[in-house]
């Protein structure tokens, strides 16, 4: 084989991608694995990018080589490196810059981007940013010295962590959500008391209800920003967090079946023959609905990257599938974690609410009482890895549905 052929390539450097890449290397530790990524910056863990924002951490300790198991030995990581389409017939992909590789397995893990929506104007202003790389958080961490008061539009959870980040810092910053409230796709207005609360106490100021129109900007960049009531801020900073779309274009012609996302059965395979996909820009299933799904969670990713290394190296292996929500994180000090399905108005189904001083939990059962379908734990997060084995594995609770409902389920409910 020439420079530009390898058994294995793959098509992202992220989560997803490196997990396949190590998986790869562990059971075919002779054939060539090759990753290409379009960042300039070698594989590094995404979720820790706000602490460049904060400024405690910097691009180096982000570096995924060398820590756990991504040891990096023996595969062969091209940054800078934009692939712009795939010839599935001839096992052939087409870089930006002329290049040809030749593969023989090929896994498609391109994640996503942030979505801009299109009717804020001046989002090309200095000082806009939409916080989803490595470089992202270094410009963010530039323009923070020059900045006294941040607006972020979009109460995700990353936008959440990029607004402590700047917090951090002694900035200023205003929340700006359209919807009621914050982490609105995560749980219900009556269910995040706890985390507002936690918001409010560490000094964001938080504006629902409400959109941004327009960004205004001289010659420095950003001054203000315009909302949908005529209300204008002031403000040097601007970060958007509405959302990601899946990076799938250079697939077009490909024959690569897409449905918004890349479709992949339940061995993470593609339409057309030696192909996978796995992380962000996958479509898998949900394990409780059956209907297919597309997260943005960097635990999921790694799991279907996992999976689908394994594939790719021989061994059949089936992704349980994904949970339209699983998000377990730390905001403001106060830890949660939402998991299945968590919207409950409406729904048919059982639901146990109970806290107490600095936590809630909430348990959402089927309507016949008889399955685990959906939490929300907010404060104490004990269990949390008990009661996903629980949903994701179906589990009839009959026999121990009290201890759930009472918090003191363990292991050893399992034995039969």
């Amino acid at each position: 084989m020439d420079r530009n052929a390898t058994q294995y390539l793959i098509v992202g450097g992220s989560a997803a991608g490196m997990a396949a890449a190590h998986t790869i290397r562990s059971h075919d530790p002779m054939a060539p694995v090759t990753v290409l990524t379009d960042e300039t910056d070698k594989p590094y863990f995404r979720p820790m990018i706000p602490f460049v924002v904060s400024g405690k951490k910097k691009s180096q300790d982000m570096a995924m080589e060398g820590c756990g198991p991504y040891v990096g030995k023996d595969i062969f990581v091209k940054t800078d490196s934009r692939v712009v389409s795939v010839d599935t017939d001839s096992h052939r992909v087409f870089l930006e810059n002329n290049q040809v590789f030749n593969y023989g397995k090929i896994l498609f893990a391109t994640g996503s981007r942030p979505f801009i929506p299109p009717d804020i104007k001046g989002t090309e202003s200095n000082g806009v940013f939409a916080l989803r790389t490595l470089a992202h958080a270094r410009k963010m961490n530039a323009r923070a010295a020059q900045t006294q008061h941040a607006v972020l539009l979009g109460g995700g959870l990353l936008n959440l962590k990029a607004a402590f980040a700047l917090l951090e810092r002694g900035i200023k910053v205003t929340l700006v959500v359209y919807s009621p409230q914050v982490l609105s796709q995560l749980m219900d207005a009556e269910d995040a008391v706890l985390i507002r609360n936690a918001l409010d106490d560490a000094g964001l100021e938080i504006r629902t209800g409400t959109a941004a129109v327009e960004i205004e900007s001289d010659n420095s960049g950003v001054r203000g920003i315009v909302l949908d009531d005529h209300t204008k801020i002031s403000c040097q900073m601007v970060c958007i967090g509405k959302g990601v779309r899946p990076n799938v274009e250079f697939l077009e012609n490909s024959k690569i079946k897409l449905e918004k996302g890349i479709v992949a059965d339940i061995h993470t395979a593609c339409s057309q023959s030696d192909t996978f996909a796995a992380g962000d820009v996958a479509v898998t299933h949900d394990p409780v609905s059956g209907k297919p799904v597309m997260t943005a969670l960097w635990t999921n990713a790694v799991e279907m990257g996992r999976c689908a290394g394994l594939n790719m190296a021989g061994l059949p292996t089936a992704y349980a599938g994904t949970f339209g929500i699983l998000n377990a994180t730390q905001i403001a000090n106060m830890p949660f974690v939402s998991m299945g399905l968590v919207h409950t108005k409406d729904l048919d189904c059982e639901i146990f609410r109970s806290g107490g001083q600095g936590s809630f939990r909430k348990m959402v059962f089927s309507s016949d009482g008889r399955h685990l379908i959906g939490m929300v734990l907010i404060g104490d997060i004990s269990n949390a890895g008990l009661y996903r084995h629980v949903i994701q594995g179906k589990k009839l609770v009959e026999k121990f549905k009290h201890h759930i409902i009472g918090h003191n389920l363990h292991w050893g409910h399992f034995i039969k």
